[in-house]
């Protein structure tokens, strides 16, 4: 990973993922898909949100219609409304814009719940990847600022830690879909000089806060073979300490994202079925 392979990167997952197409999110008619402008962080530009409703979504690259495929479901049944952020990339836009514009999308949401048909008092984030640390990070920026009140965490193979502390940040080198090489680009690319330093904050690498109580009860998920796995067993482990409900789970074998890049292997629907069902259960309630 590099500032050239990272326009290259950026552009093919522009021409060619899953969902991107607007017709194929519609789910043959019956989920309306918007865009709109919504207002960012006070004195940022505008952010665009993906809105997904039923007729009657590493901090560098992607977009906001990457793996919103797989909320379809819950917005076909008219059991759920998909809000996803298109949040700034890094190194363009480092630290704090990613988490802020998360941020300032889950308020535009809270505060026009009633026009989204969404119930504010039942309210989830979710992210994979970097997307999952910033889901993270917004949890704990919306816990702080008392606005608006979560009730679950969906954090997929979640990017938690700047520090590269553990074995697992380490392990994965010239090999997979995310080696650790990549993990330091793109850490270095979203904080600048500032990574592994003492001056990073909590929202931008959600492992470095010092209190993790009065989180929303919190799915987490890594694989074995994964470069962010001891980052995720030690975050599960510090919620749990912390009173939140946690559901942790790790998949034998499984590296990066294998849930969404190998779909049809076996742990890869115990996997998904597993989240799914987290999920139905998280909106019954």
């Amino acid at each position: 990973m590099t500032d050239e392979t990272l326009r290259e990167i950026r552009r093919q997952i522009a021409a060619g993922s899953p969902g991107l197409d607007s017709e194929a999110l519609t789910a043959d008619g019956r989920v309306r898909v918007e865009e709109r402008q919504v207002p960012g962080p006070e004195g940022e530009p505008d952010i665009t949100v993906l809105i997904l409703s039923l007729h009657g979504g590493g901090m560098i690259m992607g977009g906001h219609r990457d793996h919103v495929s797989h909320l379809l479901p819950h917005v076909i049944e008219g059991s759920a409304v998909v809000v996803s952020v298109e949040y700034r990339l890094a190194p363009d836009h480092p630290d704090p814009a990613p988490v802020e514009d998360c941020y300032a999308g889950l308020v535009w949401m809270a505060k026009n719940a009633a026009e989204l048909g969404i119930d504010p008092e039942r309210l989830m984030i979710a992210g994979v990847g970097g997307g999952g640390g910033l889901a993270a990070g917004t949890a704990l920026l919306a816990r702080d600022c008392a606005f608006p009140s979560l009730n679950h965490q969906i954090l997929i193979c979640p990017m938690l830690d700047d520090r590269f502390e553990t074995h697992s940040s380490r392990m994965v080198d010239r090999e997979g879909v995310w080696d650790r090489h990549s993990n330091l680009y793109a850490w270095t690319s979203v904080l600048g000089e500032r990574r592994g330093g003492p001056d990073v904050s909590q929202y931008a690498a959600p492992a470095r806060a010092e209190d993790l109580s009065r989180l929303p009860r919190t799915y987490i998920a890594t694989g074995s073979a994964e470069g962010f796995r001891d980052e995720i067993l030690r975050y599960a482990g510090r919620l749990s300490e912390a009173g939140v409900s946690v559901d942790l789970h790790m998949w034998d074998g499984s590296f990066h994202g294998f849930d969404m890049t190998v779909d049809h292997a076996a742990v890869s629907c115990a996997s998904s079925a597993t989240r799914e069902e987290f999920i139905r259960r998280a909106l019954d309630r």
